[in-house]
């Protein structure tokens, strides 16, 4: 029989869990790819690096994302066998509520193993990723990260560009128009679209096509009209500047040989991420229990709040941390602690207080 229920309660984990990740997953990219697209709307990054930072935003979010997956999943599984009164034959056969815990914890310690090494060392990669990645967009000169139907000056400020649309693919412009000035001439080119291309060489070049080039010295009407199929510009880059990477993408090693207010902040928020994904996955257990008289809702109305506030404590204790408000001891250990002594007393409340388990008891 413990086979059978151990068996049917992994299924429904698994099944439960895959399903919410999936839901999670798609709003979380819908939305960041939302809102990377309104930056490159407005020029804060290139077009072509959409996607580039909408891929290492999923794997910045990916720990949180499994979290709330595992803590869901094992809440809406057990919260369906009480309301199927399906927890009740279980009980009835010998499976008490202490029995939940070990098959949760096959289910959930490779969930949380998983988020360990997320947290610890693939999101702070991520994070460095897309902060050099950033740098490096920062310091060259891109017309696809100019904004349609808006003036925008290069970095230098010889140049300015316009574009009156984007092509669906986002890096193609189409209709721009492009002021220039070099060796005391004035240059106005407009053209149909414009891309950008790598030459062998490695320099970068805005190639303008099917257009017209008007130059000439300023204030005088000795202007040069040029017809083109092609033209090229050179784009020059911008010398970078030295990149000090932030606390958030320092890997864990480094944080640990370099023990300070700030980097002890971040040791308590990696690490506390798998310890919190294990917490909510015991407390999930007493949270699923369903009252017929107060409604279906409230505890799904109580687990809600639960998370957010546990979610939330960490990121105050990290800060308070960083204050030297708390030692790193004690952040990394007491909120953890806490919930674990709430596990326990909800769990009594449930087995010895609860009417329902008394009257289960006493029919046993």
């Amino acid at each position: 029989m413990a086979i059978v229920f151990q068996r049917a309660l992994l299924r429904e984990y698994v099944t439960t869990g895959v399903a919410t990740l999936l839901i999670l997953l798609a709003i979380t990219v819908t939305t960041q790819f939302i809102r990377f697209l309104g930056y490159a709307a407005r020029g804060r990054i290139s077009t072509d690096a959409v996607v580039t930072f909408l891929g290492l935003a999923g794997l910045r979010y990916l720990p949180i994302l499994l979290s709330l997956a595992l803590f869901i999943s094992i809440l809406l599984s057990l919260s369906r066998a009480y309301r199927d009164s399906e927890m009740v034959v279980w009980f009835t056969v010998g499976q008490g509520l202490f029995s939940w815990i070990r098959p949760t914890l096959i289910y959930a310690l490779p969930l949380v193993f998983t988020v360990g090494l997320l947290s610890l060392y693939l999101t702070p990669w991520a994070t460095g990723k897309s902060e050099e990645y950033r740098r490096l967009l920062e310091s060259r000169e891109d017309v696809s990260a100019i904004s349609p139907g808006v003036f925008k000056e290069s970095k230098r400020g010889d140049r300015v560009f316009f574009v009156e649309k984007l092509e669906m693919d986002l890096s193609i412009v189409a209709n721009i128009f492009v002021y220039s000035e070099e060796d005391q001439e004035t240059g106005i080119t407009v053209a149909a679209r414009g891309y950008t291309e790598m030459s062998p060489n490695g320099g970068r070049y805005l190639v303008l096509e099917n257009g017209r080039r008007y130059v000439g010295p300023p204030g005088t009407a000795e202007y040069k009209i040029i017809e083109f199929d092609k033209y090229a510009v050179r784009l020059e880059e911008k010398a970078q500047q030295t990149y000090l990477p932030s606390v958030r993408s320092r890997p864990t090693r480094e944080l640990m040989a370099d023990r300070n207010a700030e980097t002890g902040a971040e040791l308590v928020w990696r690490a506390g991420m798998p310890l919190s994904a294990l917490m909510m996955s015991i407390l999930a257990i007493p949270l699923s229990f369903v009252n017929p008289r107060a409604g279906r809702s409230v505890n799904l109305m109580l687990a809600a709040l639960s998370y957010l506030i546990y979610s939330n404590s960490l990121s105050v204790i990290q800060t308070w941390v960083s204050q030297e408000k708390i030692s790193f001891a004690a952040g990394l250990i007491g909120p953890h602690l806490l919930v674990l002594v709430i596990v326990a007393i909800m769990f009594y409340r449930r087995v010895a207080v609860s009417p329902l388990f008394r009257s289960l008891r006493r029919r046993a």
